[in-house]
């Protein structure tokens, strides 16, 4: 009988944990962020190919898209309450953080560091936007990828900048695994 209640027991954990989304995954160790400076304004990085990429994976083949936009896109939602619970303005999202955050999510894949995989910074998908990135994998929930950025220092320092006005945040699943990228800009 003890075995039998001891297998319940387990199986109801399996199917709690499963039915509510994995609440545990990997961030990368630190958050990344970039100072804007003058010489930003003669040296515009933008990589239109990768763009182009990531807005066709968006639109065409990535199965579940729908659902992880809005996860994303709650995500925003759960970052701004932790904003309101400090006293700070909510963050709009972006569109075009979305896309840099979208070829983000895509080369983390391979690549799980703030460089990219042709080892150029992070913030070079697009220069005029990007001043801070957060990435996360595993995470199956917009709750549970917030609960994680806020429980680290350096991710929910970027959470709650009170100079980032603006955020995107993409989700690309690779065999079941969601990689998270949030983008910040002003």
């Amino acid at each position: 009988m003890k075995k039998v209640l001891s297998l319940l027991l387990v199986g109801a954990m399996v199917i709690g944990i499963v039915g509510c989304g994995s609440a545990s995954g990997e961030l990368f160790s630190t958050a990344a962020t970039r100072e804007w400076s003058a010489d930003d304004a003669n040296h515009v990085f933008m990589d239109d190919e990768a763009i182009a990429l990531a807005q066709s994976v968006a639109a065409n083949g990535a199965e579940g898209a729908a659902n992880m936009r809005a996860q994303a896109k709650a995500a925003l939602d759960g970052c701004n309450a932790q904003r309101s619970s400090a006293g700070l303005g909510s963050m709009t999202w972006s569109d075009g953080l979305e896309q840099a955050a979208m070829v983000r999510a895509q080369e983390i894949v391979t690549t799980w560091s703030h460089t990219r995989p042709n080892g150029s910074d992070w913030w070079t998908v697009n220069s005029n936007l990007m001043y801070g990135e957060n990435l996360a994998k595993g995470y199956s929930t917009a709750d549970a990828a917030v609960a994680a950025w806020m429980a680290s220092p350096t991710h929910k320092a970027n959470v709650m900048d009170g100079g980032f006005k603006t955020c995107g945040i993409a989700i690309y699943e690779v065999g079941g695994t969601w990689y998270w990228a949030e983008e910040f800009g002003y």
